[in-house]
């Protein structure tokens, strides 16, 4: 059988921290594909020339968009595998691709364990508030009351809120089930029931915002999120709650959050922020009731070779003819187009 010809397209840095030798050596017998050459513009004439050839775009983080001028020089390509969330982030207008065919995979599953694997460690120390204690410990030096200090913190019995059954979201539900907690769930998407297979209470919004200890964001960016988390949504939380959002920092109103924040009611985990990073002035690098991470809870350091392991098990697949393990609908993210 004639191997697929294919091309890497990513930042360059991406290649080696993605696939380790044992996975560039499987994608070289399932592809004709040089892996020292890396797409990191479109613009020479090696790029086009090496798109042109391509069935096969094996694409990653700071991928060039393949725009509209480059359509014509793309005739042979068939399918797209990306090393990330959504492939159709390197598509200038994916239902274009979809609309001759293209079919698309991403590693999405592959990286939602860590994500989980991250909000699953952050609930559990909020319900302990084991952040703002061992501020308070620091700077007292003294033990606490065990008994009188710690009203209502703890696991058991705590209410978590999850927002999206995505795929990071229903991974941090099956994490949680272990623990004797009450989760409830937002999604409009799924029934009561789908939401009971998945161990959790379905519930509106708001009546999750006022009555969980912990909410945790896992929704996409769409038109219809941006911002959903608003100061109105903030304000039902309840005192001592914590936010932790894994998501997309738009998805909350960011100056609201600040607001919030600064009264210091809630506290708030933020790996992800609008923008990225905050301003160099904002307070969310100084209050002291925010843990900032640099959108590190998703795969990272050896992480990253699961990623490049799903891909290749992408491409050997579609080499010899059967379906994708985790296809991406080219055309529902053509209409969805923020993520």
């Amino acid at each position: 059988m004639t191997r697929p010809r294919a091309v890497l397209a990513m930042n360059p840095r991406l290649v080696r921290a993605v696939f380790d030798e044992d996975a560039l050596a499987r994608l070289r017998r399932a592809a004709d594909i040089d892996t020292e050459l890396v797409l990191g513009e479109l613009d020479s004439t090696r790029s086009r020339d090496a798109l042109a050839a391509a069935e096969i775009l094996v694409a990653g983080w700071d991928a060039p968009v393949v725009r509209a001028e480059h359509l014509p020089r793309t005739e042979r390509l068939r399918a797209v595998v990306y090393a990330g969330g959504v492939a159709a982030t390197c598509l200038e207008d994916p239902a274009a691709f979809a609309d001759r065919g293209v079919v698309a995979a991403n590693a999405r599953t592959a990286n939602s364990g860590p994500v989980a694997e991250y909000t699953l460690a952050m609930i559990l120390l909020a319900n302990k508030r084991v952040l703002a204690e061992e501020r308070r410990y620091r700077a007292s030096r003294t033990r606490p009351d065990h008994f009188g200090a710690y009203a209502g913190r703890g696991n058991y019995r705590q209410t978590v809120g999850i927002v999206g059954a995505s795929t990071v979201g229903r991974a941090v539900l099956a994490l949680l089930r272990p623990f004797d907690l009450d989760v409830l769930l937002h999604d409009p998407t799924l029934t009561a029931e789908q939401a009971r297979t998945l161990g959790a209470r379905l519930v509106p919004l708001d009546e999750l915002m006022a009555s969980s200890r912990v909410v945790s964001l896992h929704q996409p960016l769409t038109p219809a999120t941006r911002g959903g988390i608003d100061a109105g949504r903030l304000a039902l939380m309840p005192d001592g709650a914590t936010l932790v959002n894994t998501a997309r920092g738009a998805v909350v109103d960011q100056e609201a959050l600040i607001a919030e924040l600064r009264t210091g009611r809630i506290d708030a985990v933020l790996d992800v922020t609008d923008p990225e990073p905050p301003d160099p002035g904002s307070e969310l690098w100084t209050l002291d009731n925010v843990v900032l991470t640099p959108h590190l809870a998703g795969s990272l350091g050896g992480e990253l070779h699961r990623l490049g392991d799903a891909v290749v098990d992408e491409v050997e697949r579609f080499a010899a003819g059967r379906p994708f393990a985790h296809p991406e609908d080219l055309a529902a993210s053509a209409r969805t187009r923020v993520w």
